[in-house]
């Protein structure tokens, strides 16, 4: 039987994209939101989701770091990035001086705010679903919507240029399967571009003491047992005012002696700590 791997739709997204690179032959689910994503992850209606977690412009995808550590055993198994092109779509024949309003998902309108503001300064924004939504938004010459550079659509045009407003922009994309981390890793063979047998990176949260200090030591026993850190992300805690979970990313194979050994001291010293995946 197939895989279901569930992915913020509608056709024509970078999820979508994004899916198709990690799932192999899977068949592919499309979800209208992320919270959906993950609970048909958690309910069994799909075997796997796929998810942006970083963009290079626009930082974390803060949403989906709160969903990972939200949902019991869920771990991520592999990772992907696309680079993002975007693109201004209008109906074909549309004079853009006339353009009123703007369709996309709120990362597409910030990662193209210099060239909406300096081309669109009087258009409304309006934030979408996702970048794919935003096509179908269009129902007048008077509007246009952000989309990837492989939408397309018959009546419809794009830009013939990236309207990025960093070129080099990419987002990372994680594969996400139910389980607790051992038997997780077990199913990376099923899925295109996942059979490895060790991992370059570890993804996991802790929160620390709320003390002087309290971060520098969880970051030394890092730095102790010679780990790289590539990655750090606040987030607020919301039962606790004031207080922050911190999710980071580091070097190295969750199965290395020294890796082991710096996730083991890390679940002794921090006050709470998750491992949420290995890519």
């Amino acid at each position: 039987m197939r895989k279901k791997v569930g992915y913020l739709g509608p056709k024509g997204t970078y999820s979508e994209l994004a899916a198709i690179e990690l799932s192999g032959d899977a068949e592919l689910v499309s979800f209208s939101c992320f919270p959906e994503v993950f609970k048909a992850l958690a309910e069994g209606r799909t075997d796997a989701a796929v998810i942006p977690i970083e963009n290079t412009v626009n930082g974390a995808v803060t949403q989906n770091l709160d969903l990972m550590q939200e949902y019991d055993k869920i771990f991520a198994i592999a990772s992907y990035d696309n680079r993002i092109d975007h693109r201004l779509v209008t109906m074909k024949g549309a004079d853009k001086g006339k353009i009123k309003r703007i369709y996309s998902h709120a990362q597409a309108l910030g990662q193209c705010s210099q060239y909406l503001s300096k081309n669109f300064p009087a258009a409304q924004l309006i934030a979408t679903s996702s970048t794919a939504d935003s096509l179908m938004r269009i129902t007048c010459p008077e509007e246009a919507g952000i989309v990837g550079v492989h939408c397309k659509k018959d009546g419809f045009e794009i830009s013939d240029f990236n309207i990025s407003d960093d070129k080099n922009n990419y987002t990372t994309f994680l594969l996400v399967v139910r389980g607790q981390p051992e038997e997780a890793l077990m199913l990376r063979g099923e899925y295109s571009g996942a059979a490895k047998t060790r991992s370059d990176r570890v993804f996991f949260s802790v929160t620390c003491r709320h003390e002087v200090g309290g971060l520098l030591n969880i970051l030394t026993i890092l730095s102790d047992h010679g780990i790289n850190l590539t990655e750090i992300e606040s987030r607020p805690i919301k039962e606790r005012h004031g207080e922050f979970r911190f999710f980071m990313e580091t070097e190295g194979d969750m199965h290395a002696p020294d890796v082991a050994d710096a996730l083991r001291a890390l679940g002794e010293k921090a006050l709470s700590f998750k491992l949420l995946g290995c890519y």
